[in-house]
């Protein structure tokens, strides 16, 4: 059936590569463009709008070429290159940065921007953020795919159609799926493709260099930033309650001036500070309680409401943190951690066994993390006065893990109900636990290939892109176990390098310049301001990132406190009780 303009449906505005700048219809498209540019819109040469076509932009650019077809809806701060094409009923709303070439089929979304998700509001008062999209120079986009926000994708790409992009796209690539995944490279053999992808290997490595030259020469300046009244603190002008003595910036300023300066941090002994870190040891337990180590607090007696040494609480992670300090010091503990040594097999396996590993899985990874440590710090140090090597319960831990790791997802947690994020407890959990004990350990994880599909499924979760979701925590939670399962298997590398590289870049830019890094970036509270937790643990995600795509070189420094690379200690191997006759028991 043929409809006439007046009918309000014409076919230039659903064919819009139909049109012709030198035609009739020129005159009708310049009082169009007239009418957006009085709102600051610039256009190139031979660009075409559609009439019916919903543009109420806070900014547009346009290159030559370029059209937007019927009923499109295009809000936002938008910048398209030439070549381009919005198709009918596509939808391109946020802070959209678009290459030349690039294809948007009908129907298709392309979403740069998002709904805030705190718990003290009801969504619809929270109102939007941004991270916004990129999409490089020749990409074709499927129709009724989605493109969600923060997402960069590379030149040359093709989505598929309805596939959800949730995470960065490398050049080359053609992914497909909810949640899309690369399903091929369009090099294949091509030389000229390993040229290119050479090439962004080489401008990443140059980053990361210079990255790593400018957090040297800035550490000095972060670490005084964050030392105060004669202690370090976590942030420096906290508020009361986040200032209490603790134990742990000490230990994290000791972290960050060892992988930056090769170096105690400056105007400090690393006598005095052993002695500082070691000075609440309890000698019954080997367990570090909570308290002050400045020189205030050291003359000054335990007050009586301080805690008791147990393994729960900042006593449990002091295992970790300070144990690993003061041997960065050149030191150690000065005793044994024997309220783990002395634990029966028996004794950790009914622990483990009451724990719930479901709502609770990133607190009983944690317990996992602290037990093994401690084992293996006995190991390290202590094994001549402990008997039996220092090991304690050590393998019957190991066996636990062992026996009781899922196959089907490579985890020990299970995943949350929805609307949750399903699998953030069990990821997290799962990198405590394997930290302390397989990586610590230098042991093989039982299912690499199952933990790497469950750990990617995490990774495309909308949560994790979020100001609460973004944070040093979740980010080292998924790295870690895709770097550690990569000794293992090369499953679905090209999946995990693209994200690895999305969120690599996206660390160097959290940088912030004399102050380091936040833990949570783009929080408005207090983890979105820089200190020394936020600067440890990102400086150690960002080697980890770049080792996981074959670039840790460039950085220059190889963390060696709690996320260092190489195992603490290597159980030797244990040999099997024979029978009389030879064979195996």
């Amino acid at each position: 059936m043929h409809h006439s303009p007046a009918d309000g449906v014409r076919r230039i505005d659903y064919f819009p590569w139909e049109y012709d700048p030198t035609s009739p219809e020129a005159e009708a498209q310049a009082i169009r463009q007239g009418e957006l540019a009085a709102h600051g819109a610039q256009f190139g040469d031979g660009v075409f709008v559609a009439q019916n076509a919903a543009v109420f932009c806070d900014r547009l650019t346009i290159g030559d070429r370029s059209y937007i077809g019927a009923l499109a809806y295009v809000t936002g701060d938008l910048t398209i290159g030439a070549d381009c094409s919005i198709n009918p009923y596509a939808v391109v709303r946020g802070e959209i940065r678009m290459g030349d070439g690039v294809r948007i089929g009908a129907h298709s979304s392309i979403l740069g921007f998002n709904h805030r998700m705190a718990n003290d509001l009801p969504i619809h008062e929270q109102g939007t953020w941004s991270k916004g999209i990129t999409l490089g120079d020749d990409v074709w986009i499927g129709s009724n795919a989605t493109i969600l926000d923060g997402v960069t994708v590379g030149d040359h790409v093709i989505i598929g159609a309805a596939a959800v992009v949730t995470k960065d796209v490398p050049a080359w690539a053609v992914v497909a799926g909810n949640p899309a995944r690369v399903i091929r490279d369009r090099r294949a053999e091509r030389d000229h493709g390993a040229e290119t992808e050479a090439t962004r290997e080489h401008d990443l490595a140059a980053e990361l260099q210079a990255f790593a030259a400018r957090a040297r020469e800035q550490a000095g300046d972060l670490l005084a930033r964050c030392y105060e009244d004669g202690r370090f603190v976590d942030r420096p002008s906290a508020s009361a309650g986040e200032r209490e003595p603790a134990i742990r910036p000490w230990a994290d300023a000791v972290e960050i001036a060892d992988l930056l300066l090769g170096t105690p941090p400056p105007g400090f002994d690393a006598a005095d500070l052993i002695r500082r870190l070691t000075a609440r040891q309890d000698p019954a337990t080997g367990l570090i309680p909570a308290g002050d180590i400045s020189d205030h607090g050291l003359t000054q007696p335990p007050t009586s409401d301080e805690p008791p040494a147990s393994a729960d609480g900042s006593a449990s992670y002091h295992i970790l943190s300070v144990g690993y300090a003061v041997r960065l010091l050149g030191g150690r503990l000065p005793y044994p951690v024997r309220a783990v040594h002395e634990l029966s097999d028996r004794e950790v396996i009914a622990s483990l066994e009451a724990r719930d590993w479901g709502a609770q899985a990133w607190g009983s990874g944690a317990a996992v993390d602290s037990l093994a440590t401690a084992c293996a710090l006995n190991i390290a140090d202590f094994s001549a006065e402990l008997g039996d090597s220092g090991v304690g319960p050590l393998y019957g831990l190991m066996g636990w893990l062992s026996a009781r790791a899922n196959p089907e997802t490579g985890l020990w947690g299970a995943p949350e109900p929805a609307p949750a994020p399903r699998w953030l407890q069990a990821v997290n959990g799962f990198y405590r636990l394997t930290r302390g004990s397989y990586a610590q350990l230098g042991l093989p994880l039982p299912y690499p290939e199952a933990a790497i599909d469950t750990v990617l499924e995490h990774a495309s979760d909308l949560h994790l892109g979020t100001p609460e979701g973004y944070t040093a925590c979740n980010v080292l939670d998924v790295v870690h176990p895709l770097w550690l399962a990569a000794k293992q298997s090369g499953h679905r590398r090209t999946e995990g390098a693209a994200w690895a590289q999305g969120q690599l870049r996206q660390a160097l830019r959290n940088w912030s310049d004399g102050e380091g890094f936040a833990f949570a970036p783009h929080s408005a509270g207090p983890d979105g301001v820089a200190g020394l937790q936020g600067t440890e643990m990102w400086l150690s995600i960002v080697w980890h990132l770049a080792d996981y795509l074959g670039l840790s070189d460039a950085l220059g420094y190889r963390p060696r406190g709690v996320h260092s690379p190489d195992p603490l200690v290597r159980l030797a191997p244990v040999d099997a009780p024979r029978r009389p006759d030879g064979g195996p028991r």
